[in-house]
């Protein structure tokens, strides 16, 4: 019996040890969670652009199409998203971007300009990161996120 106790003991701190090793050492910290967290929304948000995208397919509207001469598309943000107010179509993975210039705040807790230079979204700030804005680019796409809100 003690053999039986010593046996698991051993066994349970050897498992919880290597886990510590696997996931928190060599898998990286704690930082990378939240993105677990983001992945389950973009699924709830890919959901919901499906919704969106239904609806609007019956109104007809001519479109301009992802391979527009536009700052969205130049960035690549039409890989992802749509700004339907404006009749640019993109990706449906991201939201629509049409109320973007309005909502950002309440949604991500600062305003879009501050937003864009530095995302408290987690998969936004991995594509900012990798591919940041310049000055007058971020002017042009909150030229654009503008205008769209306003229609």
């Amino acid at each position: 019996m003690n053999k039986a106790i010593i046996s698991f003991v051993i066994c349970t701190l050897l498992g919880f040890g290597l886990g510590y090793l696997v996931f928190g050492v060599i898998m990286g910290d704690s930082k990378k969670q939240p993105q677990v967290a983001q992945t389950e929304t973009t699924e709830k948000t890919e959901t919901a652009a499906a919704k969106e995208e239904t609806t609007t397919d019956s109104k007809e509207a001519t479109t301009v199409s992802a391979n527009e001469d536009n700052i969205l598309n130049k960035k690549g943000c039409l890989g992802c998203h749509s700004v339907e107010s404006l009749n640019i179509t993109g990706g449906a993975v991201g939201p629509d971007l049409s109320q973007a210039f309005a909502n950002v705040e309440g949604k991500h807790g600062k305003p879009i300009e501050e937003f864009l230079k530095a995302p408290t979204s987690a998969v936004m700030s991995g594509v900012i990161g990798k591919n940041p804005l310049s000055d007058e680019e971020r002017k042009q796409v909150l030229d654009l996120l503008k205008q769209a809100s306003e229609k």
